[in-house]
């Protein structure tokens, strides 16, 4: 009878993000298949767990793949871990997943913290629908199309971004869908975790210098539909901006967020604040 894979979430800064459920699948399976096994080694030391590793990674998917499969088919049983969040979201399991069920190797599911989601909580944008974008590409034309690709897209758009690429994606997006609200969110459950709700012509401008640093979450608005697009007066402005400040936003953050929706500039908005 075969073994089972169960595609384990982990913790994406916080070890104290483990699930005591995760926890017992690391401790209970006959071994790991890991990301990055120096990275599992430390999750596994803080558990007090040993435990047989093998690598598993996106240049070694296919022949570590079959292995894994074999072992499963034996009877063994794996648990599959990237080195932060849930496995098989823009990751290589994906491929182990899809390779289990043409095989009949069942796999199950031990829910963890992913950043997508956390991302979104916090974004202060849409949550209702969504879409998962991934990293964009290096490639200047695939970039470009799969940009070209979202332009009617309604929906909250989350990517992942390296820090050393931010600057050149946060042009392309301003670029691409013009001034919209967009929130950074990086570092994720670690010391140093950050959520600056900003637009794209502002963030363009401001981080162009690669001064963020760490993981990166960008969650980014929507279009808006034809039909909803209202025209604002001055006043409709600040009455918005007042309404943000009374739910808990400073002055020049809601000024901010009130100018993007409305059209009118932050400062004008700002200044009819002050008065």
């Amino acid at each position: 009878m075969s073994g089972i894979l169960y595609v384990t979430g982990t913790p994406i800064g916080n070890l104290g993000d483990l699930s005591p459920r995760a926890a017992q699948t690391l401790e209970s399976v006959d071994f790991i298949a890991a990301e990055d096994t120096r990275v599992t080694m430390k999750l596994l030391n803080h558990l007090g767990i040993k435990k047989p590793m093998i690598s598993y990674f996106e240049h070694n998917k296919r022949e570590r793949g079959e292995l894994i499969c074999e072992r499963l088919e034996a009877g063994e049983s794996c648990a599959i871990v990237t080195d932060a969040g849930m496995p098989c979201v823009s990751d290589p399991g994906e491929e182990l997943v899809r390779l289990c069920g043409e095989r009949g190797i069942k796999t199950v599911v031990i829910p963890g913290p992913s950043a997508v989601i956390a991302a979104l909580a916090v974004s202060g944008l849409e949550t209702g629908r969504f879409c998962f974008e991934g990293f964009l590409s290096v490639n200047k034309r695939s970039r470009a199309e799969h940009l070209k690709s979202l332009a009617d897209e309604r929906r909250t758009m989350i990517f992942y971004e390296a820090p050393h690429k931010l600057p050149a994606t946060l042009a392309d997006l301003y670029k691409s869908f013009g001034d919209r609200r967009l929130s950074i969110v990086r570092e994720i459950t670690k010391i140093h975790e950050e959520v600056i709700r900003t637009t794209t012509a502002e963030a363009a401008g401001k981080y162009s210098d690669g001064s963020l640093k760490g993981e990166i979450v960008l969650v980014l608005e929507g279009k808006r539909e034809e039909n909803a697009e209202k025209e604002y007066s001055l006043e409709q402005a600040v009455a918005l901006a007042e309404a943000l400040i009374e739910k808990g936003e400073k002055p020049t953050e809601a000024a901010k967020l009130a100018a993007a929706e409305t059209g009118f500039r932050k400062k004008e908005i700002y200044t009819e604040l002050l008065k």
